[in-house]
Order: structure tokens, then C-alpha cells, then sequence
């Protein structure tokens, strides 16, 4: 116990140097409804666990990105929607936001997910079907209309089309005003995942690669606060993939972006900070908190010693979550709204930094209002 009392001393001293730390906590003391004091952090009474662990916000950050985690800022409660036309979506962001959403996720239709206009023959039956349709900037200033973008930020679910729609958002921070190093967001960008598991792709292989390393590059270079990829396993264990498989898949592909990117002439150091991962989580509570636990460790010694990063930021796995839509039953559909709770309290334990809970009738129909509110207050 003294070797943890000693470690846990000299992490106190480093965190409350780094300016996070500063920032606070949102409240003096944090304790349980009968008055016990939760503390920063919990450890083991024995052995060598405390120095192969590591501590909250520090290298490998088995336990966490952040030194404070949830008791200095709560995840990002993202609630993925998209349908229609951009006028009914926007009444949705609108209607989320006002509900306590604190970021925006876009879905696209498939025909502008593959880079088709609502119009070509090719788009017929599935115009607005899995998400809304984009097919111009006016479409995307309706979307966005009223929406500051400098305050909310959006997570765009569009992959080989992400560099046409990333320049729309842009056009249309502009015109409300707002530089680009003040827009924040993600668009996934992640084709491989595409061909593995989802196959909204459009170019080959080679060609959509150096589409996504450049947009590494301009966005380190124009649009800093972007982050440039989401690395999705979401999909992939919606496939049918296992916890073990979606991680191993996704970091993968993790790698081989990397490796792109350094040959492309890009610094580790300058686009690495602004990778982000993206993950389904499943019932299976303890296995679920592990994966995120192992993929965070995972990944920054991928970063320290195969790619040499030298930024602690570098070497973060930053993740969003969303619960598991293969769960979900169009029987006894409430059901749901227990499944869903467990696997957000499953992310949560896991250190997500943001969060989509599905709603309990999506295995039905378009969620209604009643139902989102139900998922966003789930959080």
C-alpha cells in the first residue's frame, strides 16, 4: 500500500500542474448519496499492478486520457441523427440541442455517403432513407441554419465523400463568421473500415488513402481543432465481429493510416493528436469497460515505440461510443431502454470522451422525439 500512497502522491504534485487541472472540479468534494467520499482514484493494496497500470491522464493511460476524467468535464452527450431532408433534420439538432445535446452527429443517405445527387438513378429509394441528403451547400446551410459553429461541435458519419462535405461546414462557418480555427468537429474518413465492413466506398484502395492523408494535412495546417478520422470498430462489430476482433480490426487500421501519413511526409507529432477512434459497446458490462481499458493501452505504445511520437497527445486514444444497435429488438421494444443504459454506464466506466445512446424504437422506425429525449436523458 505504501508504494501506491507514494505513486498516487507524486501524481497529485503532476496533475495539479498541467492546465486541465486547473480548470477544477465541478464540485469541492464528490461522494456517494450516503456520504462516503469517492476519491480521485482507487488501487490495489499490494504488488507490482499500480506501476504496470499507470495513473489517470499519463502514459499508457490504461485508466484514462485525462488526469480528472468526469469529475472536472462530462463526456460529450452526442446523439447521432439524420433524415429526410435538411430542413427535418435541423429541427432535430434544434430539437436536441435545446434538450441538453452537447454536440451534433450527422447521418447521410446513402447516395450522398457514396457521392450521388438525390436526383441520379442510381439514388432512387434511398433518398433521406438512413440519413439526410446533401446535395449542395444551400442543403448544408439549411442543416446547420441557426446552429453557431463555433460553440457546437458536429461528428460527421461520411467516409469517401468526407473532403466535399468537410469544405461545405467550412463554406458555411465562413459565412456565419467563424475561422476556421475556431470550428470544431470529426468527420470518420475512415475507408477501410468501408471495405471491410460497410462498403460505401468509392475510389480503390491507394487513391482513397492519399485523399485521407491529405485532408490530415490540410486540416493540421488550416482547421486545427478537426479531427481528421474517426477510426471506426462500430461497424465492424455490427458486422459480427467480437469486442476482441473490433479492436484488433481498428487498430489496424489505425496503423496503416499512420503509415500513410508518414510516407505522405507528414510529422507523427503534428496530425496524431487529432486521430480519434470510434467503438460499439455490447452487454457483456466488464468485458466492454476492459476493451476501451486495453485499446487505450494498446494504442499508445503503438505510437510511443513503433512510431516514435514524442506528444503525450499523440499517443491518446480519444474515442467516441455508441451503444449497440445489433442489440436492439423490434419486440417489446422497452426493453431497449435497459440495454442501452447498461452499455452507456459500460462506455462510461470505460472513459468514453463522447457518447450516442440509442433509442428504444430505432429497430421499428425513424426515432420520435419522445424517444431521443429518452436516450439523451439515459445519459
Amino acid at each position: 500500500m505504501a508504494d501506491f500512497d507514494k505513486q498516487l502522491e507524486k501524481w497529485t504534485e503532476d496533475t495539479l500542474a498541467k492546465p486541465l487541472a486547473k480548470q477544477g472540479e465541478r464540485r469541492e468534494k464528490f461522494e456517494t448519496t450516503s456520504g462516503i467520499p469517492v476519491n480521485r482514484v482507487c488501487g490495489p493494496t499490494d504488488g507490482n499492478y499500480p506501476d504496470e497500470l499507470g495513473m489517470p491522464g499519463q502514459y499508457p493511460f490504461t485508466r484514462g486520457v485525462q488526469p480528472t476524467m468526469y469529475r472536472g468535464r462530462f463526456w460529450t452527450m452526442r446523439q447521432y441523427a439524420g433524415f429526410a431532408t435538411a430542413e427535418e433534420s435541423n429541427k432535430r439538432y434544434r430539437y436536441l440541442l435545446d434538450q441538453g445535446t452537447t454536440g451534433l452527429s450527422v447521418a447521410f443517405d446513402l447516395p450522398t455517403q457514396m457521392g450521388r445527387d438525390s436526383d441520379h438513378e442510381l439514388a432512387h429509394g434511398e433518398v433521406g432513407k438512413v440519413g439526410v441528403a446533401i446535395d449542395s451547400l444551400e442543403d448544408m446551410e439549411t442543416l446547420l441554419g441557426g446552429i453557431p459553429l463555433d460553440k457546437v461541435t458536429t461528428s460527421m458519419t461520411i467516409n469517401s465523400t468526407a473532403s466535399c462535405l468537410l469544405a461545405l461546414y467550412l463554406v458555411v462557418a465562413e459565412k456565419q463568421g467563424v475561422p476556421w480555427d475556431k470550428v470544431g468537429g470529426t468527420i470518420q474518413n475512415d475507408v477501410l473500415k468501408e471495405y471491410i465492413a460497410r462498403g460505401t466506398y468509392i475510389y480503390p484502395p491507394a487513391a482513397s488513402m492519399r485523399v485521407i492523408t491529405d485532408i490530415f494535412a490540410f486540416c493540421t495546417e488550416k482547421v486545427p481543432r478537426w479531427n481528421t478520422i474517426s477510426i471506426s470498430g462500430y461497424h465492424i462489430r455490427e458486422a459480427g465481429s467480437t469486442a476482441a476482433q473490433e479492436v484488433a480490426f481498428t487498430l489496424a487500421d489505425g496503423i496503416a493510416y499512420v503509415e500513410a501519413a508518414l510516407r505522405a511526409g507528414l510529422d507523427v507529432d503534428a496530425f496524431a493528436g487529432r486521430l480519434s477512434f470510434f467503438f460499439n459497446v455490447h452487454n457483456d458490462f466488464f468485458e466492454e469497460v476492459a476493451k476501451f481499458r486495453a485499446a487505450r493501452r494498446l494504442w499508445a505504445e503503438i505510437m510511443k515505440e513503433r512510431f516514435a511520437a514524442k506528444k503525450e497527445r499523440s499517443m491518446m486514444l480519444r474515442f467516441h461510443t455508441q451503444t449497440a444497435g445489433s442489440s436492439l429488438t423490434a419486440q417489446q421494444p422497452i426493453n431497449n431502454v435497459v440495454r442501452t443504459a447498461i452499455q452507456a454506464l459500460a462506455a462510461v466506466c470505460g472513459g468514453t470522451q463522447s457518447l450516442h445512446t440509442n433509442s428504444y424504437d430505432e429497430a421499428l422506425t425513424l426515432p420520435t422525439e419522445l424517444s431521443v429525449r429518452t436516450a439523451l436523458r439515459t445519459q
